[in-house]
């Protein structure tokens, strides 16, 4: 996809999968992870990875980006779209589709731990302190659902 880019330009969506990471303790807990440039309050998401199918990317991120693992669902509750800026305007709609991810391990030490922080936040905080409303949408429905 070499084409000339124009400041501000949006270019066609691109399909992301992410985790949603979770556990059950006094109730349903998702963890968060900062995003590396802005800081703001985020899941484990990437791109395709060849070789991989959807819910094994979103696994990998979740190892790479915030040092867990656990069991992944088989198929996503849903999707968000946000807009990824990159270096120098470049903007790229994405849509994510998003797995939970029980998780049975946390690393003390992970790939990108010098790079985000990760917390765990009750499933209506997490829905507060994130940005993008379908993402919002999403844990809370999913804590909604599962929070029995």
């Amino acid at each position: 996809m070499n084409r000339p880019h124009r400041p501000g330009q949006i270019e066609q969506v691109r399909q992301q999968y992410g985790a949603l990471p979770f556990r059950r303790i006094d109730g349903i807990e998702i963890m968060l992870i900062t995003s590396r440039e802005t800081r703001r309050w985020v899941i484990p998401k990437g791109w395709p990875m060849k070789g991989r199918r959807p819910r094994g990317t979103a696994a990998g991120e979740a190892m790479e980006e915030a040092g867990i693992s656990g069991h992944i669902a088989k198929t996503p509750i849903g999707s968000y779209t946000y807009i990824k800026r990159g270096i120098g305007g470049q903007r790229w709609p994405c849509k994510v589709d998003v797995f939970p991810l029980e998780v049975r391990v946390e690393r003390r030490t992970w790939r990108e731990r010098e790079q985000r922080a990760r917390q765990w936040f009750s499933y209506v905080e997490a829905a507060e302190v994130v940005t993008e409303p379908e993402l919002r949408a999403l844990i809370l429905g999913f804590g909604v659902a599962f929070d029995r």
